[in-house]
């Protein structure tokens, strides 16, 4: 029997431990998407206690409290931080086979070098050494220990950057470069909501938005201040792709039904969603930016938590949505206007990732080695089974030896072991397929194919 977490996690052979310790280790990580708050780089914020850095914010974790029959008051209510602790931490013998029970013990092992079983009658103790070594771990320190050597945010086109601006000019070793991410131009079916959105938008571009054309000059004015801050890359989070056929005299009249306040129909608001995100598209080729399509969440499913929380309460799913056609009209209109920038999209939907991985191979063009990427497996299927999956779809379909790799896409510090968790289940995948006689035990070449997939394809990529 093997040890729980040991040096050879997750490494079943000789091979893979090799490609593991010697090639994929220590590689540094570029980091292309998470949700990281820039202000709390730029104050280098030293946390209060491990609560405030680890479980504040954490969706993953609130599902598991709840289903392990928690009372909300010890996951987003009243409760102090530590009773908060303890309701986590008798939770965490619960949860083994899901994937927390892996990232909470490597996210206590590293940085915090505790190896200890979590559980209820050790909370008090861990939370108290884990407490002790805070002042140390503050927001850049973890960065750094994690060889974080950049990280892309997740903004809204109004966000003023001005975070970004002072990290940059405090000289950190780590590049924060902001991502464009215009979702809210998008919420056309929520005229009050949609309307407020405008009149901030206009507010920080400096125009008056009264028309779709007056919409469309203020994201691209915004666009370009993202690209002179240091913005490279744009992000989407959408039910499916929207590639309805669009009129500018259409896209003009729904746009002044919904400023005076009307509903539209499902229809006209995804013709203003193509459209929207259409133009969006032409500016990143432009640019020489890549665009990233996060794909099939169905999202706030649990109206009373919406309402008592707000969106991201942990109350998200799996999406069942016919998605290959609209996304094949939606990159073809791109490629047809030779406007079709690098592109990573994100599957939620495991049964469609074939379908994704044949998708992004028809849009080739021999410009850009892996200019089309099915990216990594993305929030409920970034654990081991999940990017399993994702490895032998893109494998099968594509070049997985092109692939950007792994990205955090989380709020929290610690969350950085999910690379190391990804580059041992890589090494593993690879390891198992030599020892199997698969592929050929020519250690040079695969290591450095490991080393590509773990940091050099996304630095050349992504050009940071």
């Amino acid at each position: 029997m093997k040890q729980f977490l040991s040096e050879d996690f997750l490494l079943q052979t000789e091979t893979a431990k090799r490609l593991y310790f010697e090639y994929a280790k220590d590689m540094p990580v570029i980091d292309y998407h998470n949700h990281l708050p820039p202000d709390e780089i730029a104050a280098d914020r030293q946390f209060e206690n491990l609560t405030a850095a680890w479980l504040r914010g954490d969706h993953y974790k609130w599902r598991a409290l709840r289903a392990n029959g928690v009372s909300e008051n010890l996951i987003t209510g009243d409760a102090s931080d530590l009773e908060k602790f303890k309701a986590w931490a008798a939770t965490v013998p619960y949860t083994m086979r899901n994937p927390l029970y892996h990232w909470t013990h490597m996210e206590l092992k590293n940085p915090f070098g505790i190896t200890e079983q979590l559980n209820d009658s050790n909370a008090e103790s861990v939370y108290n050494a884990c407490n002790a070594q805070l002042p140390k771990w503050t927001t850049k320190a973890l960065l750094k220990h994690f060889k974080v050597e950049s990280l892309c945010t997740t903004d809204d086109p109004t966000d003023s950057l001005e975070h970004h601006i002072a990290i940059r000019e405090q000289g950190f070793s780590t590049k924060v470069l902001p991502t464009f991410r215009p979702d809210k131009a998008l919420a056309i079916d929520d005229p009050t909501g949609f309307k407020a959105y405008m009149e901030k938008l206009g507010a920080a571009a400096g125009l008056t938005i009264n028309t779709f054309d007056d919409m469309l000059a203020a994201l691209k004015k915004r666009h370009d201040y993202f690209h002179e801050q240091g913005g490279r890359l744009s992000d989407h989070g959408i039910s499916f792709f929207y590639a309805k056929p669009f009129t500018s005299a259409e896209l003009e009249a729904n746009f002044k039904k919904v400023m005076a306040g009307e509903k539209i129909s499902t229809e006209a608001a995804d013709m203003h969603r193509s459209a929207t995100l259409h133009f969006v598209c032409t500016w990143n080729h432009e640019r020489g930016w890549v665009q990233q399509f996060h794909v099939g969440a169905l999202r706030n499913n649990n109206s009373r938590l919406l309402s008592k929380i707000g969106a991201d309460a942990g109350v998200d799913s799996i999406g069942d949505w016919n998605t290959a056609q609209s996304m094949s009209a939606f990159f073809d209109r791109l490629d047809k206007e030779e406007k079709l920038a690098k592109t990573i999209v994100y599957n939620l939907n495991p049964s469609h990732n074939e379908m994704f991985a044949t998708m992004v191979g028809n849009f080739q063009d021999g410009s850009v080695a892996g200019k089309m990427q099915f990216g990594s497996g993305w929030w409920f299927l970034d654990q081991k089974d999940g990017m399993e999956k994702q490895m032998n779809a893109l494998s099968n379909m594509g070049l997985i030896s092109r692939f950007v790799g792994m990205l955090t896409d989380s709020r929290s510090f610690l969350s950085y072991s999910r690379h190391e968790y990804f580059r041992r289940i890589l090494c593993n995948l690879i390891g198992n397929d030599v020892e199997n006689g698969e592929l050929p035990g020519d250690v040079k070449w695969l290591g450095k194919m490991v080393q590509d997939i773990s940091y050099f394809n996304a630095k050349a990529y992504f050009n940071c």
